[in-house]
């Protein structure tokens, strides 16, 4: 070992250091740093300045969400590896067909002001956005089902949420929460188009993401999806209802709202092509006026 280049020793020490884990994506990602060896990163980086270059002023730390990901799947080794063995699966044939669901989660901190300190002056509220594994299934070649080989048996809990991203803002603050998660939600696409070859157990396996956004409060999916704050006249993120209408129906609803629908509304808002006023004009938007930014799953969390 002694008598190597620098460079290879430096590669081999590399990997022995703790959340180290050499991974490749297929095809690569779009719009994302080839780079594996990354650590915390400023919540920003991957942020293209806006239309008038105003720098968003928020700190903000995060983790590349690709590579946590890695990092909880080889977190996950062990339980997936003795998931194979209960459902008497050979893991040398288990290569590929692996699918795992992700539930995401965001939602405000309150109040974290330094109440006595002379400390920099930042926001006085924090936002977290994290996520938890919440099962892995294997799809076996010639099988018809696929077979759950991990389940979280606590989804809620602390303990197996995972932080990605925290930030000095208010939840409220569209436009800077949009300059934060937009490379977020970039990457999570990227993902979605993707499949990750990761070495578990000894071998390179394939794993496919779907990703759940059923842990945004309501006040949280109105903000991702640019919809008007909890006091408006429409009090459904999933459908058109006004108070009058809910009051007077509370059994026939159906889910009528979708992620491209709230994008052309906010198209129809800030073009506003029939020349309407603002209370016609926000009657046909129902309620949509900023940009959604991301693509909540309409679920009843």
């Amino acid at each position: 070992q002694i008598f190597q280049p620098l460079h290879t020793l430096r590669s081999a020490e590399k990997e022995l250091l703790p959340g180290f884990h050499q991974f490749e994506w297929q095809p690569a990602l779009k719009n994302v740093s080839s780079s594996w060896n990354v650590g915390i990163i400023d919540g920003l980086s991957g942020w293209t300045d806006s239309v008038d270059d105003v720098p968003a002023d928020t700190i903000a730390r995060r983790f590349r969400y690709d590579v946590a990901l890695v990092s909880a799947l080889k977190d996950l080794e062990e339980d997936i590896m003795e998931g194979l063995r209960e459902r008497e699966l050979d893991d040398s044939t288990c290569t590929s067909g692996f699918t795992v669901v992700v539930k995401e989660s965001c939602d405000g901190m309150g109040d974290v002001s330094e109440k006595h300190g002379m400390g920099p002056a930042v926001p006085e509220k924090a936002v977290r956005f994290s996520f938890t594994v919440m099962s892995i299934s294997i799809q076996a070649e010639g099988e018809e089902e696929a077979v759950t080989i991990f389940q979280e048996q606590k989804p809620n809990s602390e303990l197996s949420c995972r932080p990605l991203c925290l930030m000095f803002v208010d939840e409220s603050d569209h436009e800077t929460l949009t300059a934060i998660l937009g490379p977020v939600v970039a990457e999570r696409k990227a993902m979605m188009e993707s499949r990750l070859i990761l070495s578990v157990g000894g071998l390179l396996r394939s794993f496919r993401f779907i990703f759940r956004g059923t842990g945004y409060d309501e006040k949280m999916v109105r903000e991702m999806e640019g919809l008007e704050a909890s006091g408006s006249t429409y009090i459904c993120t999933l459908c058109d209802s006004t108070r009058a209408e809910a009051s007077n129906n509370m059994v026939l609803h159906s889910i009528t709202r979708s992620h491209n629908e709230n994008l052309e509304r906010y198209e129809i808002w800030r073009t506003n092509p029939f020349s309407e006023s603002a209370e016609e004009l926000r009657d046909r938007v129902k309620g949509a006026s900023a940009k959604p930014f991301l693509e909540t799953q309409t679920t009843l969390d």
